[in-house]
């Protein structure tokens, strides 16, 4: 037997088959599984990676629990948020329930955005007033407000969703209530 024959098969490329970089990178992202408000204010989550960059330029620090507090906050936002990301635009939102997909993110958004909008809060009260401090506040801040704003979005839409699957409460309910032989 000679070799062509026993490799032929498995070697031989299939035209059509072959992608560049460009295509299946796009072929695995899909944005369109958020609307565009929050699909913009989860990009702008990523301010939180800013605000953790500008607090790690801090050399030095007087009353340091602010800026620890806010450094894990911030880290951890960030590291949450890109998580999100990740799950809404690639495959893997077709691989877990959409249900608690959406549930996780409206928990997570909650928290980091109390927590981030906390630290920055306190991180303002505590520090020294460099450059670098001041520049992670204003990052902190805004990444706060982009997760109260996404939080708020989500409520939204969840109480829109509420009410569509409510009954009717008013006229239909009455008839349903009596009975048939009345």
């Amino acid at each position: 037997m000679e070799n062509g024959a026993v490799y032929r098969p498995t070697t031989e490329v299939h035209p059509g088959t072959a992608r560049d970089t460009r295509s299946s990178l796009a072929a695995c992202c899909f944005l369109g599984r958020l609307k565009w408000p929050r699909r913009t204010l989860k990009i702008l989550q990523l301010l939180s990676l800013l605000a953790f960059v500008c607090e790690e330029v801090v050399s030095q620090c007087t009353l340091c629990g602010g800026l620890y507090f806010f450094e894990f906050v911030s880290c951890s936002a960030f590291l949450l948020s890109l998580l999100m990301l990740v799950v809404y635009f690639t495959p893997v939102y077709d691989r877990v329930d959409a249900v608690k997909v959406k549930l996780s993110d409206f928990y997570i958004t909650v928290a980091i955005a109390c927590l981030f909008l906390m630290a920055s809060i306190i991180f303002v009260s505590t520090h020294d007033k460099t450059s670098a401090e001041v520049a992670a506040i204003v990052f902190g801040f805004l990444a706060s407000f982009m997760f109260l704003g996404d939080f708020f979005i989500m409520l939204y839409e969840k109480r829109q969703e509420s009410q569509l699957t409510k009954p009717e409460t008013a006229v239909g309910t009455a008839a349903l209530t009596e009975p048939l032989n009345a």
